[in-house]
């Protein structure tokens, strides 16, 4: 039998655990490889050992924001795609203060439909 391509990776990233959680498990069903996170630090420390080709992650975080999460692991992993969320209004702040760095992130609004990912992940493969 024909060896299956392997499944794209996802690290996905969100303080509240069910939301990181059930993204995981929707990826997961839907033909990824996911794992879920729930902070920016762990996000930060599993993606070298992981090897994600795409990090969702929340903008706000408490220990580390997704932004600057995302920064130091593209840093890591040069080839990695980046989809942010967030329901905040502080996330323009942030996302300003990245782009002044150089660094253009794609953000969602929450609550992001499950279609709706998964219809931007294949988009962005």
């Amino acid at each position: 039998m024909p060896e299956a391509s392997p499944k794209p990776k996802v690290l996905v990233a969100d303080d509240e655990r069910v939301i990181a959680d059930t993204l995981a498990m929707i990826l997961n069903q839907s033909g990824f490889e996911a794992r879920a996170v729930y902070t920016g630090e762990k996000a930060l420390e599993l993606a070298p050992e992981f090897k994600p080709e795409m990090l969702i992650s929340d903008v706000i975080m408490a220990d580390l924001n997704g932004i600057d999460a995302a920064i130091k692991i593209r840093e890591l992993l040069p080839g990695i795609k980046i989809l942010l969320f967030s329901g905040q209004a502080a996330t323009a702040d942030l996302l300003e203060k990245a782009r002044a760095q150089g660094y253009d992130f794609e953000i969602l609004a929450k609550p992001v439909h499950p279609q709706d990912l998964l219809n931007k992940l294949r988009s962005v493969k």
